[in-house]
Order: structure tokens, then C-alpha cells, then sequence
């Protein structure tokens, strides 16, 4: 039998970052039939990171998500808040290229807004009082400095899906469902940007 091509289509179902957002879905699927899930079981996007700039990408994009979310802000926020916009304004999230220093300089203010730590039994933990303003930082340290650590990337996504539920503690439920549908739709996303097939991108350009 002749072999015959396949179509966009059938090629585009068979890339990796399709089977990482049907994983992605599952999560979301497990979450509305049970209420809850493990943070763990995102590391299922750790080998898609490995890809180079992967990582930088996600995090731009965590950042943005995040900056948008400016409820429940102190006096102080609210400055932070539009310094970030400003800087992530136009950036193309399939090539982030924001300048380095101004990055630094953001990240550096952003860190110091939230730098109160706590003595807890033999540890000291970090206070965060607006978690938006500690993913948007971040996704900055992704971006500036860890775009080879996958860990770092899962991470992230953990932090940004995870949600208190007095049920069931720490974890993914709730409003995790949407966060993990947007990270499903980064994924692909990015997929297609690489494999210069816009037709399938399922988000435009922030």
C-alpha cells in the first residue's frame, strides 16, 4: 500500500506538547470530579522544559498572568503593579527580549516589597503578602537566571496553580482549574510558535 502524507492536522496531534496538555486536561478532569489534586503532579512538565527557551517564555508569561490580578493591593503595590506592566508592555511571550538591567532593577524592588522572614520550628520562611506580586517576581528570576532548570519551571507552575481550600489544605483545586487550562494553552502554543504553524496557536500574543 502506498504510504500516504499526513495531514497538519494528524502531525500536529502527534507532537509532544499536545500529549503534555492532554496530561494537563487530565489534572483539570481529576479536579472536577474529586475536588483536588496533587502540585506534584504538574512535574509532568518538566522534560517539555528542557527545550531551550521554554523556560524564559513561561516565565514572561507567568508574570503577565499574574500582574493583571492587582485586587487586594497595599499602598505600595499599586506602584509595582503599573512598573510592571510598563515593563512587560509589547513583550512578545514566544521571544521575551526585555532589557536585562531593567529586569534586574524590578526584580530587585519586587524582592525587597517581600523580604520579611519568619522563624518557623528549625527554618526560616518568607512572608508574602501578594502572591501576584511574587509570581510576577518570579517569573522575572526564571527569566533572568534559571533558563535551564526545569525545576525551577515546575516550580512556578506549582505555585501559580496551587490554591487553599479548607477541605483539603494546600493543592490544586478551585480556581486551579483555569490556571492549569492556561498553562495547557501556553504549551501548545509555544509548539506551534516552533514549529512556525500560527494556524494552531490558541492564544494571541501578549
Amino acid at each position: 500500500m502506498k504510504p500516504t502524507k499526513d495531514r497538519p492536522a494528524e502531525r500536529f496531534n502527534r507532537l509532544p506538547g499536545v500529549n503534555i496538555s492532554h496530561k494537563l486536561q487530565k489534572i483539570v478532569v481529576d479536579i472536577e470530579e474529586s475536588g483536588h489534586a496533587e502540585p506534584t503532579r504538574l512535574t509532568i512538565l518538566k522534560k517539555w522544559f528542557e527545550t531551550p527557551r521554554r523556560l524564559p517564555s513561561f516565565g514572561i508569561f507567568i508574570a503577565g498572568r499574574a500582574s493583571r490580578q492587582t485586587r487586594k493591593t497595599t499602598e505600595e503595590a499599586p506602584e509595582l503593579f503599573r512598573e510592571v506592566h510598563e515593563i512587560l508592555a509589547d513583550v512578545d511571550i514566544f521571544e521575551p527580549n526585555i532589557p536585562q538591567t531593567d529586569a534586574i532593577n524590578l526584580h530587585a524592588r519586587l524582592k525587597a516589597f517581600q523580604n520579611q522572614h519568619r522563624d518557623v520550628k528549625w527554618t526560616s520562611v518568607r512572608v508574602i503578602h501578594n502572591m501576584n506580586l511574587f509570581l510576577v517576581e518570579s517569573g522575572l528570576h526564571l527569566y533572568l537566571w534559571h533558563g535551564d532548570s526545569p525545576a525551577e519551571g515546575y516550580r512556578l507552575a506549582a505555585n501559580y496553580c496551587e490554591h487553599y481550600e479548607p477541605r483539603y489544605g494546600n493543592g490544586l483545586n478551585g480556581p486551579s482549574v483555569n490556571r492549569i487550562r492556561e498553562i495547557a494553552d501556553f504549551v501548545l502554543a509555544i509548539e506551534a510558535h516552533e514549529g512556525d504553524d500560527t494556524r494552531f496557536v490558541p492564544f494571541a500574543r501578549q
